[in-house]
C-alpha cells in the first residue's frame, strides 16, 4: 500500500501548499511515484501548482517528473474511492489539507501516516497546539492537537499504525531571537506530552512564489535552463534536503 503523507493545519497562510508542492515534486524527482491530493476544495493552491505544472511541460514540450494528480470522488466519503485510485500507481501519495477543520481534513488526517504540520514561527499559530497560561506556561493541547489525537485513537481502534507526526517551523527569522527561543521552548515541551517531532522548514523566500504560476520548483531550475546560482537558491535548496530526510520517510534515500 501506499505511504500517505498529510500536511494539515487549522490555520491558513502557514504554508502548507509549499510543503506540499515542494515535498511531491522532490521524491517524484528521486524516482518515487507519487500522487497528490488537494483536500481544498475551495483555494485549491496545491491542485494549480500540479496544474500548472502539468500546463507548463505540455506548452515547453519538455519533460520533468511529474506527481500524479487526484481526483475527489463523489458521494459521503470522497475521499476513500480516490485514494483507492492512487494507490493503484503510487507509493506515496500525499494529502493538503485545508485551513479549516473539515469532514475531509478530519478523515485525511485519519489515513495518516506521516503527517506534516506546518506553522509560522509565533505564538498565534502554537495557540493551535496547546493552551498557555499569561506566563508562558503550556497547560495543555488545543483544538488541532485534540483532533490528530482523535485521528490516533481512530487509527489504534482499526489497528493501523502509528503516524509520525513532524512539526514544520516555517518562517523562522534571524530577528527577534528571544521569541524564537520562547516558541522552540514551548513546542519541546509541548512534543514530550502530546508525541510529535519538531524541525526547521521554509523561509519566507520571493523565489516560490515566483515559480507557481509554471509550477516548478528549485530543483526543476537546471533542467528548464536556469541555474542556480544565488545564496538564497542555494539556502532554500538545502531547507528542501533537510526536511525530506528528517521526514524519514520509508524507502527514501536523499538524493538532491
Amino acid at each position: 500500500m501506499a505511504h500517505i503523507i498529510v500536511v494539515g493545519n487549522e490555520k491558513g497562510g502557514s504554508g502548507k501548499s509549499t510543503t506540499s508542492m515542494h515535498v511531491t515534486t522532490a521524491l517524484a524527482r528521486m524516482g518515487h511515484r507519487v500522487g497528490g491530493l488537494d483536500l481544498d476544495v475551495r483555494q485549491r493552491s496545491f491542485g494549480r501548482y500540479l496544474e500548472n505544472r502539468a500546463a507548463f511541460l505540455a506548452r515547453e514540450g519538455i519533460s520533468l517528473p511529474m506527481p500524479v494528480m487526484g481526483h475527489l470522488g463523489e458521494g459521503p466519503d470522497p475521499l476513500t474511492p480516490a485514494l483507492e485510485q492512487l494507490e493503484r500507481d503510487c507509493d506515496f501519495i500525499l494529502l493538503d489539507c485545508p485551513g479549516s477543520h473539515t469532514r475531509l481534513s478530519q478523515m485525511a488526517h485519519a489515513v495518516a501516516d506521516t503527517l506534516i504540520t506546518p506553522m509560522n514561527d509565533s505564538f498565534v499559530d502554537f495557540d493551535l497546539l496547546a493552551r498557555m497560561s499569561p506566563d508562558g506556561a503550556v497547560l495543555g493541547p488545543s483544538i488541532y492537537a485534540e483532533m490528530v489525537w482523535a485521528a490516533r485513537q481512530m487509527r489504534a481502534q482499526a489497528g493501523a499504525g502509528a503516524i509520525d507526526w513532524l512539526v514544520l517551523r516555517n518562517r523562522l527569522g534571524t530577528q527577534q531571537m528571544h521569541n524564537k527561543r520562547k516558541v522552540g521552548g514551548a513546542l519541546t515541551d509541548l512534543s514530550r506530552r502530546i508525541g510529535f517531532r519538531v524541525a526547521p522548514g521554509f523561509s519566507e523566500r520571493v523565489v516560490f512564489r515566483e515559480l507557481f504560476p509554471r509550477g516548478l520548483t528549485l530543483l526543476d531550475l537546471k533542467d528548464v535552463g536556469t541555474e542556480v546560482t544565488s545564496m538564497s537558491h542555494i539556502a532554500a535548496r538545502q531547507e528542501l534536503r533537510d526536511l525530506v530526510a528528517e521526514l524519514k520517510l520509508p524507502g527514501v534515500t536523499v538524493s538532491f
